[in-house]
């Protein structure tokens, strides 16, 4: 890479790492480590192949997809942890924002990997049906069915996620 597509490179990184990172925290349920080594490694492959990439966000985005994707397809190399409760219970603090952002963390965190992946493309990204399928090599139908599942899932991990009152107080 030379110094002007280097720099280039650095001031991306300056600029949308912030937004970057928040994709990245989702993906991996909550896990700060996990979502830092998707980013890293993302832009470690985004900087390999800098001078070839026409959009490079999407790019990034769609690395961190793949890799994201691919740390649940093969089960028996990487295993992931799930509990039902945390590990240690936290005082609270008084606000329901922080309450309501604890309450979708944990009920993230007991999804399976796959279900937080079509979740983040489908409402975070907002991206369509087909254009999930198409990322994630499958049916439309199985990421709807995917989505239907996720978020029933999450209803009932979460309930006071459903209550109007924490909708309503929920930061946009």
């Amino acid at each position: 890479m030379d110094a002007a597509a280097e720099r280039h490179f650095r001031e991306f990184v300056e600029a949308r790492s912030t937004a970057l990172m928040r994709l990245a925290y989702l993906l991996t349920g909550g896990d700060q480590h996990a979502a830092e080594d998707v980013l890293q490694t993302a832009l470690f492959k985004t900087a390999a192949r800098w001078d070839d990439i026409e959009n490079p966000e999407a790019y990034v985005r769609r690395v961190m997809y793949r890799q994201q994707a691919s740390s649940w397809r093969p089960a028996w190399r990487r295993r992931e942890a799930q509990v039902a409760v945390p590990p240690e219970e936290s005082a609270p603090d008084g606000t329901s924002a922080v309450d309501l952002k604890l309450a979708v963390r944990g009920a993230l965190a007991c999804l399976t990997p796959r279900q937080r992946l079509v979740l983040a493309l489908r409402f975070l990204e907002d991206l369509p049906e087909a254009e999930v399928a198409r990322i994630l090599g499958c049916s439309v139908g199985t990421v709807r069915s995917t989505t239907h599942r996720s978020l029933a899932r999450l209803r009932r991990l979460a309930p006071e996620l459903n209550e109007p009152e924490m909708a309503e107080e929920a930061p946009r």
